[in-house]
């Protein structure tokens, strides 16, 4: 059974820091890219950052440019997002995603809410 278990989420004062991870089972995780999703009240999905099968290529959405760091660890079948000076804007359900050319899964979220 396939699952992506997203934790580390919670509640982080402006400036703050929060380290997510999604923990994977049941497929081949070194086959997959991974992605952190965004979704924030009353918004669409928005892609975050992005991490290719072996690690070797990363790439992230201007809005977390130089603050958020996206890596993985293919021997524990893991994947983490370190989120630095954060900003209420940051506020949302952090998803993760697992996708190659025949399949894609998702994980169930893990709620950051930044907030003074």
């Amino acid at each position: 059974q396939v699952q992506l278990v997203e934790s580390g989420g919670g509640l982080v004062q402006p400036g703050g820091s929060l380290r997510l991870s999604c923990a994977a089972s049941g497929f081949t995780f070194g086959n997959y890219a991974m992605s952190w999703y965004r979704q924030a009240p009353g918004k669409e999905r928005d892609i975050i950052a992005q991490i290719s099968s072996t690690g070797g290529i990363r790439r992230y959405a201007d809005p977390v440019k130089g603050r958020f760091i996206i890596s993985r660890d293919n021997v524990n079948n893991t994947m983490y997002l370190e989120m630095n000076r954060l900003k209420p804007e940051d506020t949302g359900v952090y998803l993760c995603h697992a996708q190659n050319l025949y399949s894609e899964y998702w994980g169930q979220g893990t709620q950051v809410t930044v907030s003074s």
